[in-house]
């Protein structure tokens, strides 16, 4: 029956490595895909984005973050990721950092941040989404060992963003936002011949 033992213990091995072939799937940097071409989103510009946290909540066992160290990361990460697209039209992001939890590297828990932005259109000034939507990052899959806490605040900004664009891709297929998911180029203007009389 020894083999049967072993045969446990392969089992147990290769499910390991597929957990930890997630895990690395799962932790994959927010930021890898901001060097290359971004595919367009509509006629999506980036107008300005306003960061805010009158509202800070602190959750759990965690350190303390200030709201200006939330402001300064979400904006910059925001910038990096929308500052790419090139549409015709600009759009405002508004953005409210509700509550974090960022756990000391020894401790048992898990680095999260939770936001809600809205989506202003320029040209109309009226909000694309009148319910401010809601954005949870959770990392379940982190070394916090390995990073220092500037750095998890950063990953945490960066996933932040990139789970922002993700909701903006999926508004614009369901909704329509930003022309839709094939915007059609708005019509050269007719010019009229002159006539010769």
């Amino acid at each position: 029956m020894a083999w049967l033992s072993n045969r446990g213990d392969v089992m147990r091995n290769a499910m390991l490595i597929c957990a930890l072939m997630l895990g690395l799937g799962a932790c994959a940097d927010a930021t890898r895909d901001l060097a290359e071409t971004p595919e367009p989103l509509g006629d999506f510009k980036l107008g300005f984005s306003e960061v805010v946290a009158p509202n800070l909540e602190q959750l759990l066992i965690s350190r303390d973050v200030t709201e200006e160290e939330w402001i300064k990361a979400v904006d910059r990460a925001v910038e990096a990721r929308f500052s790419r697209f090139t549409g015709d039209k600009f759009y405002h992001l508004g953005i409210s950092v509700e509550a974090y939890s960022l756990p000391p590297p020894v401790v048992p828990g898990r680095s999260a941040v939770a936001m809600r932005v809205t989506v202003w259109d320029d040209a109309t000034s009226k909000k694309l989404n009148e319910e401010t939507e809601v954005i949870s990052v959770i990392k379940v899959f982190e070394s916090r060992l390995a990073n220092s806490r500037v750095q998890q605040i950063n990953i945490l900004a960066a996933d932040a963003a990139k789970e922002i664009e993700n909701w903006l891709r999926e508004q614009q297929a369901k909704e329509g936002w930003f022309g839709g998911p094939n915007p059609e180029p708005e019509p050269e203007p007719e010019v009229a011949e002159e006539t010769t009389g």
